[in-house]
């Protein structure tokens, strides 16, 4: 972005020397000198004083060294300036994690699709899984987060917001590890016999009200008992120091190391995908639109 002479010519200036200005260039003074010849003929002024002691700036050099100096400061910050801008122009996605909606699936699904040439940038926002911590983390998708990933079989995320379906997770049920089940590799109808059953409070997932409306009919035995809202760790605790058995997912496995999670003999399977604005940003409509043609 400089001229080479300029260049030169402030070396010169600084060192007082051709000989020492050519030794910072790695070149020959003859080169040097004739660099500053031909600036000087551009120029048409002198603007050293050759001497044996070296060299000095003249009037006319000084005031050209002085601008010269100016105008690469400007050019370093235009640089800075043009370098932020193209930073600026790629697009960032902010994918907001918790505990239990953590987003190391979703980034490791976009590894194996970008190979460090797609024009994005990934920001990581946490957020909490209580109540208030869901619903703030919903309220600001497509504001200060653009998605996260996690169960969507949600009744009401699914009118209020888009959803990309990555998987179906099979249905587990989360066992206190001081239970007797808790032995068993593997659970049946038969084992929930006489159990108190935790699941999520009917209305929310249409795949758990199935799975309610089949034990109210099939298995009238198994106690039913409400989670008191989306699962978050509380939850868990709750099962765990009631004695609960509880509905859950592989991918809670090690959120509470006092419970266990075991297959079930039924079908059921929650809906897991990228939950995202109904209104995206055109840099989170390329995002999603890329996992739904490579990676999905």
């Amino acid at each position: 972005m400089y001229n080479r002479e300029l260049i030169t010519f402030i070396i010169v200036a600084d060192q007082g020397s051709f000989l020492k200005a050519a030794q910072e260039l790695y070149t020959t003074p003859a080169s040097v000198m004739n660099q500053m010849n031909k600036l000087e003929g551009i120029i048409g002024a002198k603007l050293f004083e050759r001497t044996n002691q070296g060299t000095h700036l003249t009037a006319a050099g000084r005031s050209i060294y002085q601008d010269a100096k100016q105008m690469m400061e400007f050019a370093d910050e235009a640089i800075k300036k043009a370098r932020h801008l193209a930073a600026s122009e790629q697009n960032v996605i902010r994918i907001g994690t918790s505990i239990m909606r953590p987003c190391k699936r979703l980034i490791n699904l976009w590894s194996e699709i970008d190979d460090g040439s797609l024009p994005f940038q990934i920001h990581i926002v946490p957020f909490d899984d209580d109540p208030v911590g869901l619903d703030s983390a919903l309220s600001a998708l497509g504001k200060q987060i653009d998605c996260f990933v996690g169960p969507c079989d949600s009744i009401e995320w699914r009118q209020q917001h888009s959803i990309l379906l990555l998987d179906k997770l099979p249905c587990r049920i989360a066992v206190p590890r001081k239970h007797p089940l808790a032995k068993k590799k593997s659970l049946c109808w038969s084992d929930l016999d006489a159990e108190t059953f935790m699941i999520v409070k009917r209305g929310e997932s249409t795949v758990l009200d199935q799975m309610r409306d089949d034990i109210l009919e099939k298995h009238p035995q198994i106690r039913i008992v409400d989670a008191p809202n989306f699962y978050d760790t509380f939850v868990f605790n709750e099962c765990e120091q009631m004695n609960y058995l509880m509905e859950t997912l592989d991918i809670w496995a090690d959120v509470h190391p006092s419970l266990v999670t075991r297959p079930m003999e039924w079908d059921y399977e929650i809906p897991y995908g990228i939950i995202y604005a109904k209104k995206p940003s055109d840099a989170v409509k390329k995002f999603i639109g890329i996992i739904q043609q490579r990676g999905t």
